[in-house]
């Protein structure tokens, strides 16, 4: 039996005072029903309805109305320079997930896409640090499939 139950989540910058907190990967912050670790070693069992892309910040309601923090956990990542509008595109084409900085552009450590962007003429380096990529197209983040929202746009041939 799992310490604590959620069921719901709060985003980032809508809520205040968490009792604790978890630290996520990205790839752990996608879910639906897992139990998962808090930072003190107690178990949440996160049952939500849909999958759910967590972000750093946001926080899960228990039950009982308390919080429970997510961090974005240090992950080994490539960090690359150069071009950055020319390899944005390169790597959104090939649906990475991609942090954008002012000076450098932020992927998940995949050798394939680093030495593809290494012959782009990037400056590819391996980084160790929290990973927290642009949301998908919509503002909707990732999802299982391509999937709109009916308002977002018309599909016209």
């Amino acid at each position: 039996m799992a310490d604590f139950i959620t069921q719901k989540i709060r985003k980032a910058g809508t809520w205040t005072g968490a009792f604790s907190l978890c630290v996520l990967t990205y790839d752990e912050r996608f879910l639906r029903r897992k139990v998962i670790k808090t930072a003190h070693g107690e178990t949440l069992l996160v049952d939500l309805a849909h999958t759910t892309s967590m972000d750093h910040g946001d926080a899960f309601e228990l039950v009982d109305g308390r919080l429970i923090e997510v961090i974005a956990a240090e992950e080994p990542l490539l960090e690359i320079t150069g071009d950055l509008a020319q390899l944005a595109w390169h790597i959104g084409n090939r649906h990475t997930p991609c942090q954008i900085d002012a000076t450098r552009l932020l992927i998940q450590d995949d050798p394939v896409i680093g030495h593809m962007l290494e012959h782009l003429g990037a400056a590819v380096r391996k980084v160790h640090q929290p990973f927290t990529p642009e949301g998908g197209a919509y503002g909707h983040g990732r999802t299982h499939s391509h999937e709109h929202v009916a308002t977002a746009h018309d599909h016209e041939h």
